[in-house]
């Protein structure tokens, strides 16, 4: 039963209704949130734990300062929502919509976020720690002078990103896009290169560092043989 105060509220199916009603932030743990309609609300602070949020309608909605950890939530509809300084850990959000969003400050650190869309996103300071970004849309995003970690950016539209100086460890850009990328004095050494156009526009790359293995490999995907003499 849901409690009309600031309380944490577990293991309970809700409503648009009941959660408008707390007072204060709520913190929700193993509640269920499939499909609720809660665009536009005021969810500040709120702290969301091992939730479901499958095509929850967030759109639009205050969620500065919320954490989400070990939550469920494919197809989740984030559009145009406040999400400055959000945490998100070890929560899958495949699919999900992050159009347009207030992403400043925020990070996701272990997360799944396969083709989620981040079209549009302001996005200054958001951080990506070991997580899955696999075809996801990233266009225009800065990661200048970050150190990128553990991040599958595979298949992932990265076009008119801003990588330069920034440094990739245990990282892969394998098939992204990169039309219109900025790669000058990053350190790619630490990224999967595979099936990138790196060789036929060299200018996005002007002092990038790779090493001796990625520039074999990378000459033997234009059809080169690199002989030890």
């Amino acid at each position: 039963m849901v409690e009309n105060a600031a309380t944490t509220i577990a293991d309970s199916h809700l409503t648009r209704a009941e959660i408008s009603g707390l007072e204060g932030p709520g913190h929700l743990i193993g509640c269920d949130l499939d499909e609720a309609g809660l665009k536009g609300l005021d969810l500040s602070g709120w702290t969301f734990e091992r939730c479901t949020l499958r095509r929850v309608d967030l759109s639009g909605a205050r969620l500065e300062r919320t954490c989400w950890q070990n939550c469920r939530g494919a197809f989740a509809n984030f559009a145009g929502a406040h999400l400055q300084d959000a945490v998100f850990q070890s929560s899958d959000f495949n699919n999900a919509s992050f159009r347009r969003t207030m992403l400043s400050s925020a990070g996701f650190r272990s997360c799944k976020l396969t083709g989620a869309d981040f079209t549009d996103a302001r996005s200054l300071g958001v951080i990506f720690v070991e997580t899955l970004l696999v075809a996801a849309k990233l266009p225009g995003f800065s990661f200048r002078k970050a150190t990128l970690k553990g991040l599958d950016l595979s298949s992932a539209d990265l076009s008119a990103c801003d990588f330069r100086d920034a440094v990739f460890e245990g990282c892969s850009l394998r098939e992204a896009n990169i039309e219109a990328a900025r790669f000058e004095d990053a350190d790619l050494r630490g990224a999967d290169l595979g099936g990138l156009p790196v060789l036929k526009e060299l200018a996005p790359f002007r002092g990038a560092a790779i090493s001796t293995t990625q520039a074999a490999l990378l000459l033997k995907e234009l059809g080169l043989n690199v002989l030890a003499r």
